[in-house]
């Protein structure tokens, strides 16, 4: 095989469809409508345009990694499959039930998360096993077999199967999904013990159900993408990025497609740590923007922060507990409804707020002329200068500003009694103030100091709301990166093939057995090693064990380095002195005399990525340019809303593809690029590195 130079990466938003294509160092980017009744002939107009422009033909390309939004809104728009649960007798309720303790415990008319399964399509099952796999009640496989007539019966279209303690023994699962197909169901089934083989049956038996939720229209999805793919006759391997930063085969995309929840956002995540390690920045907030939401994420030491837990569609405020609870690896961020998109409406009391409801790419704002008749984010920019109507989407897509005037007019500036100006400049406040507390509540939870952080903005949205929300929060850097507004699919190219897998295994330091953990371990390494070794070439490939313990009597586990190999008697000491110095860290004492407890095991295998190479901040390029460039010199200049005046303002406008590394430019001032526009406020000034990023540094005081 010839070495992967030539690459395609696509990333389907909620408004737009971005794709990349790196031709051998050189990228070339389009962004698209998304086509949400057939999101495939979105990204094949997407594909065309890269490679007209790149002057290639399918046979040259080497390898096609692609990110969606797809599952997520189905997700939080409740538009997924006409799905059943199957479960042991007892704990039909559990995923209602939830947990004991509320979101908000002061709130007396609590609205908890309908469960994506109404109790008439969940359905209790005869059998038992105990903590250790052992059968208790044995399986009523001819209940099972009944079942079957009436999930047909029903037009159930996704089944998901969580049986008590199937993490320690799979075989009862597996046992009822035969019997339902030997009965004659067609539906996708979801087995727990391979969705997430891990205790606590609530958050195993919701990422089970979210995950057969949206498995008939991911897969329906991806098998399409492929076919296309194949008839236009890219031979290329496809690669799906994952919820956690890597990338995984279209097998087991189409299996687990719970896992690509976030696969889009942990694109972009994936890029500002590669951009961090290059400017050696230690603490970056990603802060990615698009036409339906917007994405907050902390990169520390060059490493996004990843978790074993996430929720989805948080409903209360962003607080924890108010949205669906699913187990599996992620890039640890915020998602809120604050895109472009974002509709500005007026509550109960009169009060301005912008979203969650978006008008996506159809019929999308108003000033997009497609017969959108609510006020939105980017019609307020329109309207505030800050976008030029006739470069929008590369010139391609040509704004209406009448439109815009008169729906923020007639929706927000009438009614509350201001100008349409002061409501255009107040809906662009709103989504920034909403932005900014998602990020304080995200940095709470996380114990970090925002003032030390360096914002990282990508997205159509990132750079044109970046400075702002960065005052808002303190921050005194903004890095807005080339090609920033295609940012998640970038980071898609820098992403390693990889797979993690976690099983539970109960033991305590004071009772270890070696054999069972080592067959253990070496059993899921195996199925972990297989994924990734089916989407890798000539890469290396490295692997991470570790485990998650506690000590006897708490309620929750910290992660702890496992040896790379069989475990021997002699590592039992090093693992429980890794966990003491891990414990230490986080509370800063250790209790000497309490036995220490494992719950789960954790194995991660990656292909190994080329570390990213330093960049110095202004050095300067060996490109020359036309030195009576008007754009350049900021002679081209246009009246924009400047939040310090309250009043509009000639601003110089700056061409950022004329723009050489070494130049600088002072605020207040907008950086226009084929895909979006950089607004810079009179509190910052910026200068290109040598890698063509803009840094924005604030004036001191």
């Amino acid at each position: 095989m010839r070495p992967q130079r030539n690459r395609l990466a696509a990333d389907i938003g909620g408004t737009f469809t971005d794709v990349v294509l790196d031709c051998a160092g050189t990228l070339f980017t389009a962004k698209v409508p998304t086509s949400h009744e057939r999101p495939e002939q979105g990204v094949m107009e997407g594909v065309a345009v890269v490679m007209e422009n790149g002057g290639l033909t399918p046979d040259k390309i080497d390898i096609f990694v692609h990110g969606t939004t797809l599952a997520t809104n189905a997700l939080i728009e409740r538009k997924g499959a006409n799905t059943a649960l199957l479960t042991t007798d007892g704990f039909r309720d559990s995923i209602e039930i939830a947990y004991e303790s509320r979101f908000d415990q002061y709130d007396l008319m609590i609205d908890k998360p309908v469960p994506l399964v109404p109790r008439d399509r969940r359905f209790a099952v005869a059998e038992r096993m105990n903590v250790r796999g052992e059968v208790l009640i044995d399986l009523d496989e001819a209940g099972v077999a009944r079942l079957a007539s009436v999930l047909a019966e029903r037009e159930v279209e996704a089944v998901a199967i969580g049986l008590l303690h199937s993490y320690a023994n799979p075989e009862h699962e597996q046992r009822v999904r035969d019997v339902l197909i030997k009965n004659g169901c067609d539906a996708e089934v979801s087995l727990s013990c391979e969705v997430c083989p891990e205790v606590r049956e609530y958050e195993r038996f919701m990422t089970t159900v979210c995950n057969a939720y949206v498995q008939p229209l991911m897969a329906g999805y991806l098998r399409a993408l492929s076919n296309i793919l194949t008839e236009k006759h890219y031979d290329c391997p496809l690669y799906l990025m994952t919820s956690g930063g890597g990338m995984t085969t279209l097998d087991n995309a189409i299996r687990f497609p719970i896992r690509l929840v976030e696969s889009g956002p942990s694109g972009g995540a994936v890029l500002a740590a590669t951009v961090a390690a290059q400017l050696d920045e230690q603490k970056v907030l990603a802060f990615d923007m698009g036409g339906t939401t917007a994405k907050i994420s902390l990169i520390d030491n060059c490493k996004p922060k990843t978790a074993r837990n996430f929720e989805i569609a948080r409903a209360a405020r962003f607080q924890k507990g108010s949205g669906m609870p699913v187990r599996i690896p992620v890039i640890e961020m915020i998602e809120i409804g604050a895109g472009g998109g974002s509709i500005a409406h007026r509550d109960t009391v009169e009060r301005l707020c912008i979203g969650p409801q978006s008008a996506g790419a159809v019929p999308g704002p108003a000033c997009f002329a497609k017969g959108g008749d609510q006020p939105t984010v980017t019609d307020a920019n329109l309207l505030l200068g800050r976008i030029d109507p006739d470069k929008f989407a590369e010139g391609k897509m040509p704004l209406d500003k009448s439109a815009a005037q008169s729906v923020i007019d007639k929706q927000i500036a009438w009614p509350m009694s201001v100008s349409v100006s002061d409501a255009a400049a107040g809906i662009t406040e709103m989504v920034e103030e909403n932005m900014a507390n998602a990020a304080r509540i995200h940095s709470v939870e996380h114990g970090a100091d925002l003032s030390a952080y360096t914002l990282f903005a990508f997205g159509g949205g990132g750079p044109l709301h970046s400075v702002r929300v960065a005052e808002k929060l303190g921050i005194q850097r903004v890095i807005v990166p080339v090609n920033s507004s295609v940012g998640s699919a970038i980071g898609f190219l820098s992403a390693p093939v990889s797979f993690e897998l976690v099983q539970s295994l109960y033991m305590t330091m004071d009772d270890f057995d070696l054999h069972q953990v080592n067959d253990m371990l070496n059993s899921v390494s195996k199925q972990a090693r297989d994924i990734v070794e089916a989407g890798c070439t000539d890469e290396k490939i490295t692997e991470v064990r570790s485990a998650y313990m506690r000590y006897v009597g708490q309620g929750h586990e910290i992660q702890v380095p496992l040896p790379r190999a069989d475990i021997t008697r002699d590592d039992k000491d090093s693992i429980k002195q890794s966990y003491n110095r891990c414990y230490t860290q986080l509370y800063g004492r250790t209790i000497p005399d309490r036995d220490i407890e494992i719950m789960s095991w954790s194995v991660a295998v990656s292909s190994v990525v080329t570390q990213p190479q330093k960049v110095t901040a202004t050095q300067t390029g060996e490109k020359t340019r036309d030195q009576t460039s008007e754009q350049l010199s900021g002679k081209v200049q246009r009246e924009a809303f400047l939040p310090s005046l309250r009043d509009f303002a000639r601003v110089p406008v700056y061409w950022r593809p004329d723009l050489l590394p070494g130049d600088r430019l002072v605020g207040p001032a907008l950086v226009e690029e084929p895909q979006t526009t950089c607004f810079v406020t009179d509190k910052f000034t910026g200068v290109i590195d040598s890698s063509l990023n803009l840094i924005l540094e604030k004036v001191p005081e």
